[in-house]
């Protein structure tokens, strides 16, 4: 059978479910720490009120109220997609109505590796951690981020779901929810429609930082070249991108290229902190040596085919510290010196 491109038309009924787009009016039932993230929400058409006043943040949101407003947004659609039928919902999903004005979301999701239960009941509750685990997945969908390395202790990590720890983990670590003095998650109590909305909106925001970051031409930097003599045929050559005001900073020799007029072009890499991630609050100067023959004269350039770690394969690994930086080539001792271009004229 010809495969053909089915584009899912938006249903009518979605819109008026109780997380669809509204006017942009302040509800009387937020608090200070909510009404922002939620505003901002509603503004974009993504969460609405169960009235004109009130957005009810204490109820339990439903399992297909959740995975309706992930959809909206992180934007995931399957546009691009091809399918030999057109999907339902019945597909792939027991309890989910191909009629009912979630079934489209339940069918982007899953088909954006949303992990949702084949028996899912879409009036039911969702968990906190079953949430949480939805955001990390929808996160990823929009590309790789740089995330700290580290474990983060949490009171009643007995009670979460082995499959789950690692995207609360990650939840935690972007900042998309903090941790209480009492250092607990509460893994299997109920989701409210406030904290849905403000850990949707702090994982929105993190994407948004990301992409404008990515779009931000660079600005080329200064790098300052010294040069210090090891002996009468070698010379040491430090790259410096000067003092910065954290660690997470650093700068790396990518090659040497040689040329007939005497000059050694140094090529080098940067990197800079990822937006939200955790550095030292230190002066740093970040650092580059190598070695090559006294002959020639060091020139810096930046290479323009290097990449940033946060768009490696590597990128839940944040650039180490300067100190632990990779130095090219090997010591002076064991460098090899290239011998001056002969004369060709």
């Amino acid at each position: 059978m010809k495969l053909k491109k089915w584009t899912l038309a938006a249903s009518a009924a979605a819109l008026l479910g109780t997380l669809s787009a509204g006017s942009v009016m302040a509800f009387s039932d937020l608090d200070q720490n909510q009404s922002g993230p939620i505003l901002a929400l509603k503004a974009k058409g993504i969460v609405s009120g169960v009235d004109a006043e009130h957005f009810a943040p204490k109820s339990k949101i439903s399992y297909a109220q959740s995975i309706h407003m992930l959809v909206k947004a992180f934007g995931l659609n399957i546009d691009n997609m091809e399918f030999a039928k057109k999907p339902e919902a019945s597909d792939y999903f027991k309890n989910v109505p191909n009629d009912a004005w979630y079934a489209e979301s339940f069918v982007i999701a899953h088909l954006n590796g949303i992990s949702i239960p084949q028996d899912v009941d879409p009036n039911g509750t969702i968990t906190r951690e079953q949430f949480a685990h939805f955001v990390i997945q929808a996160l990823d969908t929009t590309g790789m981020y740089p995330v700290v390395k580290m474990y983060v202790a949490i009171a009643d990590e007995a009670d979460i779901t082995p499959e789950y720890n690692g995207s609360i983990q990650r939840l935690i670590l972007h900042k998309f929810y903090d941790l209480g003095e009492d250092r607990k998650f509460y893994p299997k109590q109920e989701l409210t429609r406030g904290e849905a909305a403000v850990w949707v909106h702090k994982a929105v925001s993190f994407v948004e930082k990301f992409q404008e970051a990515r779009e931000k031409p660079p600005v080329q930097e200064e790098v300052q070249v010294t040069v210090e003599q090891v002996n009468e045929d070698v010379n040491k050559v430090i790259l410096s991108r000067g003092q910065k005001p954290t660690s997470g900073y650093g700068i790396a020799v990518t090659g040497i290229r040689f040329t007939a007029d005497g000059q050694a072009i140094i090529q080098y890499a940067l990197t800079d902190p990822a937006p939200d991630s955790m550095n030292a609050q230190v002066i740093t100067e970040p650092k580059a040596e190598t070695y090559v023959s006294s002959q020639f004269k060091p020139v810096a350039e930046l290479d323009p085919n290097a990449s940033l770690p946060s768009e490696s394969a590597d990128a839940s690994i944040l650039p180490a510290p300067v100190e632990d930086a990779q130095i090219l080539p090997a010591p002076a001792e064991e460098a090899q010196v290239l011998p001056a271009p002969t004369d060709t004229q």
